[in-house]
């Protein structure tokens, strides 16, 4: 099992220790995108929502998802974020959420950027459903990380 690095000699799940990897400067881009139908990606975009602003509600959710990733994912090491930015933006499905996340650390922040895209597209969801039942959440993904043994990684 030495390749599983959360698992341990008896396959039981765990968390790395990371105390011996060197600190260095962090970096993760993710996405999620959320397919609206036209008339709701129009209310979204004009700003005509009948429950208010959903764009500045997402970019905060995003940002708050980014922070509180190691209570949501089981194995994640909790750790101090320097930056977390969201930005939702109009593409022809819907919309685009896009969250980057840097730190200074031993362990990297692509859970923090992914935990902060989905849980952006999961209030955006909120914000639309009296609208939009079938409004959908997907892909969500890596778009790019940095620092740390792996280097550069980009979609």
């Amino acid at each position: 099992m030495s390749g599983m690095t959360h698992l341990d000699d008896q396959g039981r799940a765990r968390m790395v220790d990371v105390s011996d990897k060197p600190e260095t400067d962090r970096e993760a881009a993710a996405e999620a995108r959320v397919t609206l139908a036209p008339a709701t990606r129009q209310a979204l975009f004009s700003g005509d929502l009948p429950k208010g602003d959903a764009r500045a509600v997402v970019r905060l959710a995003a940002i708050m998802g980014a922070k509180r990733t190691a209570d949501l994912v089981p194995l994640c090491h909790p750790i101090g974020l320097s930056a977390v930015e969201a930005d939702i933006e109009e593409i022809e499905q819907g919309a685009r959420i896009e969250v980057r996340v840097r730190t200074t650390g031993r362990t990297g922040v692509e859970m923090e950027a992914m935990t902060g895209a989905a849980l952006g597209a999961i209030a955006l969801y909120d914000m639309v459903k009296g609208l939009d039942r079938g409004a959908e959440i997907g892909p969500v993904r890596l778009l790019r990380k940095s620092g740390g043994r792996s280097g550069e990684w980009r979609r």
